[in-house]
């Protein structure tokens, strides 16, 4: 610091002056000395010493936004080549008050700009193997019908398919089965380039239970007791450890591959469907990936199904795009299920009626016993021979179906917007029309619209046009094979795990600046928050109302019965 010249006179006068004023000075210098090592010293341990936690501090805000057991010691933790940056106190701009927050070392990883992985970083809690690598052990347990111990083999996905027809690449392509998101996203992560040890520096914590696996072993004959135990234990577990008091387990994400309503049991009466694992207070605060989300709660989102393509390398991805380019297509539309009898809201038998009917119209028929429904070279090839591929709700919203005619370039039909639009909004862009045709099931229910006429009023432009929209999504709706990784393109995990990063990111500052994501939060709107436009704060009416307007105890109700219709179902199709 520069001096006034006026200051100088006294020390000069010092100088000049005799021992004992020399003596004078050197204490006055040492007291100084002392003074700011103090000083120094109490800001250190006092002030920052102080941070204070999210659970004590501020209310919880509203949000939605936008394997084997991993050892965690033995995860090569990526290294910052510099040391990372002192937690620094921050004005919090609503209080207008000084605030520390454990989480903001994390946030400032991001700053580092020669790491590569700074505000990506992941921390994996090292879970009893009760909670995972158990289960597979003992695989047969895991469905009533289905052996899934060749379906977790190949780090779960399957049995390599054999090429006899020509319909698949030589590479890459597996039986997988429908509810193996579990273990594939798992084992994926083993793979993720930006894992730490260092939780402290983690912009979010994964969380690797197999709940799918876990439900799926009790959902027939089990009281709720045995369905809940593993929920409830994990719980109790997470709870005791030190990340979960950073944000209460906001900052907290898991996977299961089935859809939500398996984890949504709204009694205690035994006859009541799944666990409550999402009702659980803990679990509300941590996200759930699931294969199916809830449109009225926000504490889950959609991820998309396995199909049977997995690629080890992006010149696998790229091979199978040119090949779905250039395909003849000689079916206007297809439809591979089954009929729903026993719900008469379903439009199925309808659609199945118009294909039967129709000379451009390609129809799967799937029922109990032998059919091609179970075979995916049979399913890939219709796919692969049509123009555009029906996709009505099954039991539930969604279809696995849906994401099998997008990976053979078959533009997808959609009744419901629940059976994509409102569910995979991180995987599928919000402008559905670019990839899509959405016809609702009312106009084929109420008003017997002709889908062969609907569809032929599209152009062969525009057609072309929407079908490269479809081969274009295919890398990012598609789980790479957990031994390997892409080079250039980012698969459906990567997505993912991007989209939960972005979500807790997003939730930390709002937290330091003291404000909510939204205006005027209701959680039973939750499927509207997904489709609003960046800087949109709050909701209003929509087009889609009616289709998520009934009492919501009465929806939950019918999707608990469409869970479990889905389960009796699973042998007959691929809904």
């Amino acid at each position: 610091m520069r001096r006034r010249p006026g200051a100088l006179a006294p020390f000069e006068a010092m100088e000049k002056g005799s021992p004992k004023n020399q003596q004078t000075r050197l204490c006055f210098l040492a007291s100084l000395s002392a003074f700011f090592w103090i000083l120094l010293l109490y800001f250190h341990f006092v002030v920052l010493g102080r941070s204070t936690t999210i659970e004590d501090s501020v209310p919880s805000p509203p949000f939605k936004p936008e394997s084997p057991i991993v050892n965690v010691e033995s995860i090569p933790a990526r290294v910052t080549k510099e040391k990372p940056p002192v937690v620094k106190p921050v004005m919090n701009t609503a209080t207008e008050k000084v605030v520390t927050y454990p989480f903001m070392r994390a946030l400032r990883t991001v700053e580092n700009k020669s790491d590569p992985c700074g505000g990506r970083y992941i921390y994996v809690h090292n879970l009893p193997p009760r909670f995972n690598e158990d289960m597979l052990k003992e695989c047969k347990s895991l469905s009533l019908w289905t052996n899934m111990c060749k379906f977790t083999s190949n780090e779960g996905l399957g049995p390599p398919l054999e090429n006899v027809e020509g319909v698949f690449e030589n590479t890459g392509w597996y039986a997988t089965n429908q509810f193996a998101v579990d273990v594939i996203f798992n084992n994926r992560m083993k793979q993720y380039e930006c894992l730490t040890n260092d939780s402290s520096i983690a912009a979010a914590i994964f969380v690797p239970f197999y709940a799918g696996f876990d439900i799926a072993r009790y959902l027939w004959g089990y009281n709720i007791s045995r369905r809940d135990a593993a929920s409830l234990d994990l719980v109790d577990w997470l709870m005791k450890r030190p990340e979960w008091g950073i944000m209460g387990g906001k900052d907290h994400f898991l996977v299961a591959g089935r859809i939500t309503w398996d984890f949504r049991r709204l009694t205690e009466e035994e006859s009541d469907w799944g666990n409550k694992l999402l009702f659980l207070p803990a679990a509300r605060n941590m996200s759930m990936l699931v294969v199916e989300s809830s449109p009225w709660n926000a504490n889950d989102f959609g991820i998309p199904y396995p199909t049977y393509f997995h690629p080890a390398k992006d010149e696998e991805v790229f091979v199978s795009q040119d090949r779905m380019r250039n395909l003849e297509r000689k079916w206007l539309f297809s439809f591979a299920g089954a009929p729903r009898p026993g719900n008469p809201k379903s439009i199925r038998g309808q659609i199945i009626d118009q294909c039967r009917q129709s000379k451009v119209g390609k129809l799967l028929e799937c029922d109990f016993g032998e059919s091609k429904c179970h075979s995916p070279s049979s399913i890939m090839q219709m796919f692969q021979s049509s123009l555009f591929c029906l996709q009505p709700q099954g039991d539930s919203y969604t279809r696995r179906s849906a994401f099998d005619s997008m990976l053979a370039g078959c533009i997808p039909v959609f009744f419901h917007p629940g059976s994509a639009y409102t569910q995979y909004t991180w995987h599928l862009p919000k402008n559905y029309t670019t990839y899509s045709v959405f016809i609702p099931e009312d106009d084929i229910r109420k008003r017997n619209v002709s889908i062969e006429e609907r569809l032929s009023q599209i152009s062969p432009e525009q057609v072309k046009i929407m079908r490269e929209a479809v081969i274009n999504l295919i890398p990012r709706l598609i789980y790479a094979d957990p031994r390997s990784k892409l080079e250039t393109l980012r698969d459906a995990f990567d997505v993912a795990v991007d989209a939960v990063i972005n979500k807790v990111t997003k939730l930390r500052r709002n937290i330091i600046q003291g404000r909510t994501e939204y205006d005027n939060f209701v959680e039973e709107n939750s499927w509207k928050y997904d489709l609003l436009d960046e800087g949109q704060r709050e909701v209003g009416a929509h087009e889609w109302d009616p289709f998520f307007s009934k009492p919501k105890d009465e929806q939950r109700d019918q999707s608990a019965e469409a869970a479990k219709n889905s389960w009796k179902n699973e042998q007959r199709d691929q809904s």
